[in-house]
């Protein structure tokens, strides 16, 4: 009797695995587009905070986001991201992240701790207020 596998186990071995794969395949891709939304929403929260910080200790109102990284409350500034501040009225600053990246559902972004996010024609969008208090 000759030692090894016949072609019929072989493509059962093949069938099986193409099967496993193809229900292991949506679940990972899923998981990608999981850990993206939540990237980009804690690097809205960081950027808040980043500029919240500024804002407060330097009592001067940042223009963008370098500024912020220059000026060491941001570590990096994230790609696709942009900031605009419009005000002051009555002394409150509204400032506005947008994430001009489209491969990240707003809907997930929302899920991951972020309901503020909306969605717009340029992007996602987190918009928040600050009040000058000096």
């Amino acid at each position: 009797m000759r030692k090894g596998f016949t072609l019929v186990e072989l493509l059962i071995v093949l069938a099986v695995i193409a099967a496993l794969m193809s229900v292991a395949t949506p679940l990972a891709l899923n998981a990608v587009k999981n850990a993206k939304a939540s990237q980009v929403a804690q690097n809205f929260r960081n950027i808040r905070v980043a500029f919240e910080n500024y804002f407060n200790t330097e009592k001067s109102t940042p223009t963008d986001l370098d500024t912020l990284k220059n000026a060491g409350y941001l570590s990096s500034v994230p790609a696709n991201f942009e900031l605009s501040v419009s005000g002051p009225t009555g002394g409150e600053y509204t400032v506005t992240i947008t994430y001009t990246g489209k491969d990240v559902d707003a809907n997930k972004v929302r899920q991951n701790g972020l309901p503020e996010a909306t969605e717009t024609d340029a992007g996602l969008e987190y918009t928040f207020s600050v009040q000058k208090w000096w």
